[in-house]
């Protein structure tokens, strides 16, 4: 049995009995159409399953027939299993001998499950193909029917996508990449060779060598690259999925020969990223076995496998240059830290992210300070992590300032909280110094709460106006994303229709929203969304233990 994954499935569904004391063991199965990791239902291998499949009314149509079944109170100490459920793993286990496996894979599973004649009818009611659905899991096998020989072998039927993620699919989502140019189109004649298709970026940490790789996705999205480079995945490996969880020997290999067939399968069409590439020569290396290295090697000699791999110029001296064989197989592209104004551009580029991520609004000076003061005193890291960093945190903070209540109603609610324990405690003296302070308390309170309410009531409105600035900021990035998308597919009137349309009403809306303070300047709103210069020498001097006033002087 595949047992990571199986009982990833299964072990909620094993309870679901007990919790809703049904009789009978029957219906883990029907459970896992809509609940838990399988979810069958909702996660359709492909549209041609049926009908489009909606996500609010199928689980319920499966809790119905739930419902249905015998049920009893208290529950059960013991659950027995019911005859479908005993033929369900008598299907499976009569598909896992049809095709030779050692292991009972998930994929027999839910073919036995789709042959039941309640799931079949559950399936109509929501309107999806059961035999469609039974074409797509079969193919996940591939061409060549891959067997389960192992306890983690039907992780591996998608292995690309187990442990790996498409940079291309996920271009939009991707913070822009600015002035990386030269390194792109360094990696792109790379690529685009015969032999030798193969580079590593090399820099120190926080430069961007994960920006050029993600600067080529989004080329790749736009058709800003060769024919040869137009319609290929490019796929960030995770090499540390790769090795957690082999424990037995020979797992590892057989997972990263499943990638590797995969590949080799798609024939020049993915690329593999392999970040901190250095961790490759030793990864999974036990006694008797090799490492990933010695694995990729004959593919790299070959040409079928195209490979960009990241680290540190002090890791590819101390691991990658010791093994020359490996080394030769990659041309190497070094990245360089960019200058202060390279990175103020860097900045400017992504500041619309970071906009909208917070909810606040970023002065171009506060860039320009960010930059300069990250590159002058903070030492240890490199441009442009540290100054992004720094514009990240005060967006923090002016966040948390904005979710939390002014220090002006603040003060005036503890002294409203105070002044109120005072009256309590008054009104049970009966002596003259108690009764005449007792008129004075109440008349501070009096005094207090028609103060606070105005500043109240001010600070609502502020409020939400904020939010609501956040709220289409948001909405923004959202619709900016579908535009990607749309132009990614050529949707024309869709994409038409977002920038001229959507987008457009968003924009003025926050315009709109950004001006309207009632006359107000900044000095005299409770709430400030802006992140200015203070804010960015605040950060630093709470990094580096230097005064905010001593920071300027020396700027």
């Amino acid at each position: 049995m595949t047992l990571p994954l199986f009982f990833q499935i299964i072990h909620p569904l094993i309870l679901f009995p007990y919790s809703s004391a049904v009789t009978f063991l029957t219906s883990w199965f029907q459970r896992s159409l809509s609940d838990g990791p399988g979810r069958l239902m909702l996660r359709c291998p492909d549209p041609s399953c049926g009908a489009a499949i909606d996500q609010d009314t199928t689980p319920k149509t499966i809790i119905q027939a739930l419902k249905k079944l015998p049920s009893q109170s208290p529950p059960p100490y013991q659950v027995p299993g019911s005859t479908s459920l005993i033929k369900v793993i008598r299907r499976a286990q009569a598909a896992q001998k049809s095709r030779g496996d050692t292991h009972l894979a998930v994929d027999q599973l839910i073919l036995g499950i789709l042959e039941d004649s309640q799931i079949g009818d559950l399936f109509k009611e929501v309107g999806v193909a059961a035999s469609r659905v039974r074409l797509e899991v079969e193919k996940l096998r591939g061409k060549e029917g891959k067997k389960v020989e192992s306890a983690s072998g039907d992780t591996n039927f998608q292995a690309l996508k187990t442990y790996g993620r498409d940079l291309v699919e996920q271009a939009g989502k991707l913070d822009p990449v600015i002035g990386r140019d030269e390194e792109i189109r360094r990696v792109v004649r790379i690529l685009s060779r015969r032999t030798k298709n193969n580079l590593v970026l090399i820099g120190e940490p926080g430069v961007g060598k994960t920006v050029v790789v993600e600067g080529l996705a989004q080329r790749i999205v736009r058709g800003d690259v060769p024919s040869n480079l137009a319609d290929v995945r490019l796929v960030a490996f995770d090499m540390g999925a790769l090795v957690v969880g082999a424990k037995y020997r020979g797992e590892f290999e057989e997972r990263l020969k499943s990638v590797m067939k995969e590949v080799e399968e798609a024939e020049g069409k993915v690329i593999l990223f392999i970040d901190e590439i250095h961790l490759v020569l030793g990864a999974g290396r036990t006694e008797g076995s090799m490492d990933a290295a010695n694995l990729f090697k004959p593919m790299l000699a070959r040409g079928q496998l195209r490979c960009i791999g990241a680290t540190t110029l002090d890791e590819y001296r101390k691991y990658v240059e010791k093994d020359a064989a490996f080394e030769r197989r990659f041309q190497q592209v070094y990245v360089a830290e960019p200058s202060v104004p390279d990175t103020v551009s860097i900045l400017r580029g992504l500041k619309e992210r970071y906009e909208g991520h917070h909810g606040v609004r970023i002065q171009d000076r506060a860039i320009v300070v960010a930059a300069q003061l990250s590159s002058r005193y903070i030492t240890g890291r490199h441009l442009p992590d540290k100054a992004i960093d720094l514009i990240d945190e005060a967006c923090a903070n002016v966040r948390v300032q904005l979710d939390s209540q002014p220090e002006e109603i603040d003060n005036l609610e503890r002294k409203r909280m105070q002044l109120e324990v005072e009256l309590h405690a008054l009104e049970k003296e009966k002596d003259k110094a108690s009764k005449a302070r007792l008129v004075d308390v109440r008349r501070e309170l009096d005094d207090l709460r028609d103060k606070l309410q105005p500043l109240k009531m001010k600070y609502s409105k502020e409020k939400e106006r904020i939010d609501e600035i956040r709220r289409l900021k948001q909405k923004r990035e959202e619709l900016l994303f579908a535009l990607q998308e749309a132009e990614r597919r050529y949707d024309l009137a869709r994409a038409a229709d977002l920038r001229y349309g959507a987008i457009e009403e968003v924009e003025t809306a926050i315009k709109n929203l950004e001006g309207s303070t009632d006359g107000n300047t900044d000095e005299n709103l409770m709430l400030t969304e802006t992140v200015g210069p203070d804010q960015i020498a605040e950060v630093v001097s709470r990094w580096t233990g230097i005064p905010v006033t001593r920071l300027w002087t020396l700027i």
